[in-house]
């Protein structure tokens, strides 16, 4: 039971930088209560002791705000940053050394009695808000966005964002990697290919005309009434 309460608190101090101490992260981390709560009742729920199982889960969503179904098979090294809103389905299968945050769900899609919650590998991330659903598969070293939701199955070594979640990145990696903020966006990485795109038929057209003998001209921008946003600029190079 020490070697399983070090390593908790361990992995609390490697991955939360706001406990400043060791007994604060034991006393105050509720992701690491919800944890400790759920072994407990999967214990009991092996033993078929169910009721139970369901009265330690109960008090446990009361407690840290989690609510982690007894049934549910979670590796080591498991890791739960603000423990808020986040809902493990009973037959979700979780492997070692995935971190997930507030708000995260791994549910199910149907009401039959079988497999019906998402199996995840090792070495994940799942960023806040992020739901997952039914009884798909996500591969090990997959990083996925916050916000996103999963309905299709994910192949190893991948980052997915979006509703619904798209594959943006095959290069996967076994660190945990806690800046999911920094996930790319498929929506604007579209609009920067349209421009790059744009631009590049406008240099091929003038290149055309040149030979041609016809002489260019650029034609008049239309005025806005409101300043264009400097977001949504497009990022591309003159040519010259």
């Amino acid at each position: 039971m020490a070697n399983d309460e070090k390593s908790d608190v361990d992995i609390v101090m490697e991955r939360d930088p706001a406990p400043k101490s060791r007994a604060e992260a034991l006393l105050f981390s509720a992701g690491l209560h919800a944890i400790r709560f759920h072994r407990a009742a999967h214990r009991l729920y092996l033993k078929r002791r169910f009721k139970t199982a369901r009265m330690i889960n109960y008090f446990a969503r009361v407690m840290t705000g989690a609510d982690i179904h007894p049934g549910a098979v979670i590796g080591k090294d498991f890791f739960i940053d603000h423990a808020t809103g986040v809902v493990i389905g009973e037959t979700s299968e979780i492997g070692d050394n995935v971190s997930i945050y507030q708000g995260v769900t791994l549910g199910g899609v149907s009401s039959e009695k079988k497999k019906r919650h998402p199996t995840i590998g090792n070495n994940m991330v799942i960023g806040a808000g992020a739901t997952i659903l039914g009884p798909i598969t996500i591969g090990s070293n997959v990083r996925v966005g916050a916000g996103s939701v999963v309905v299709k199955s994910v192949p190893p070594n991948s980052t997915v964002v979006g509703v619904p979640a798209k594959i943006v990145q095959r290069e996967g990696t076994t660190k945990i990697d806690l800046h999911h903020e920094e996930l790319p966006d498929p929506v604007v990485n579209a609009f920067i290919d349209i421009c790059h795109s744009l631009s590049e038929m406008e240099y091929r057209m003038e290149l055309i005309e040149k030979k041609l003998g016809v002489e260019h001209k650029k034609l008049p921008l239309p005025t806005f009434s409101k300043p264009k946003s400097p977001d949504v600029s497009c990022q591309v190079e003159e040519k010259h």
